[in-house]
């Protein structure tokens, strides 16, 4: 028999404009009590924060913090790095454990370099965040030959969970948490037309990254087989820098129910902490597992999962036949 607060989430989760304003955050951490992310088992815990220089990326970093773990920002570069560490000291205080890295994300030797040096000066990394990424307003091509937001929010992070991936297994428990996006729930995975500049569209280019994201990490998760667990979070609409100038239309209309960034924040942190969560391989929104699809005709077609893997592992220019 449903209960109170399931029919309230579901209530809830069927607005869709309510589940994933601060409407929706509101409800669900009351009604279910949710442990404060300050009270989440941090100590003791390393973690890796791509994009933390604001936004998510900064409020998700000062929580894990605040919850007593030790956090490395990683940015685009050294600036930005240091300028996060010392804004966060400054709120934190002067023993607050935080550590540094940087690298250009459109830069895959870049990514390569981070990689090495993170798997080589850490002893374990407990989990990794990748929250890095971007609405690019305009198509362009990387270095590397490839559409930039599908490099910077698809290839990237699956390069980097790659290359510390010996790491987090030899740290277990270890997880890797994936920040997405609602977006990808209007984009079906089409992996010839992942990151095409023909008729390049920002809002689209990012919703197909956002599906791929969603994709990958159950695959993670099956080729693991759970020596590192992998989730991927929507954390709802939240007013950050990004949405602000990528979706100002957006902004403007949804401006008094978007989320703040530690609302956002919430359950990035929660899946990266909580020694309560189920199995990797699902997406998260308010701490609850959720359905990949709202829509019947996204969903994926057999054998476009295993194209993805294959296409995404040769543009990161890696063998990941685990």
């Amino acid at each position: 028999m449903p209960t109170v607060t399931g029919t309230v989430d579901a209530a809830l989760e069927a607005t869709v404009v309510l589940s994933f304003s601060r409407v929706g955050y509101a409800v669900r951490s009351r009604l279910s009590r949710w442990c404060p992310t300050d009270q989440l088992p941090g100590a003791g815990r390393t973690v890796v924060v791509t994009g933390a220089n604001s936004g998510l990326g900064y409020a998700t970093a000062r929580a894990l913090l605040d919850a007593g773990a030790r956090v490395i920002v990683v940015t685009r570069d050294e600036r930005k790095a240091r300028a996060t560490v010392q804004r966060l000291v400054d709120e934190v205080g002067s023993g607050a454990p935080v550590d540094h890295a940087w690298a250009d994300l459109t830069d895959l030797a870049a990514v390569r370099a981070l990689g090495e040096q993170l798997a080589a000066r850490e002893a374990r990394i407990d989990a990794l965040v990748h929250n890095a990424g971007a609405m690019f307003p305009e198509p362009a091509t990387t270095e590397d030959g490839l559409e930039r937001t599908y490099q910077v929010h698809v290839v990237t992070p699956h390069l980097l969970t790659a290359l510390l991936l010996p790491t987090l297994t030899a740290s277990d428990p270890s997880r890797v948490v994936t920040v997405t996006s609602g977006g990808m729930y209007a984009e079906k995975l089409d992996v010839d037309r992942l990151g095409s500049l023909d008729g390049y569209r920002p809002t689209t280019a990012y919703a197909r990254a956002k599906r791929a994201q969603v994709e990958l990490t159950s695959l993670w998760q099956q080729r693991t087989d759970g020596a590192v667990d992998f989730h991927v979070v929507h954390p709802g609409w939240v007013l950050t820098p990004g949405v602000a100038s990528s979706l100002p239309g957006f902004r403007k209309v949804m401006g008094p129910l978007l989320r703040s960034p530690a609302e956002g924040a919430d359950s990035i942190v929660w899946a990266a902490l909580s020694d309560e969560i189920e199995p990797g391989g699902q997406l998260w929104h308010d701490r609850t597992p959720r359905n990949q699809h709202k829509l019947p005709w996204t969903r994926t077609a057999p054998g476009d999962p295993d194209r993805l893997w294959t296409r995404v592992s040769r543009d990161a220019g890696i063998d990941v036949t685990t």
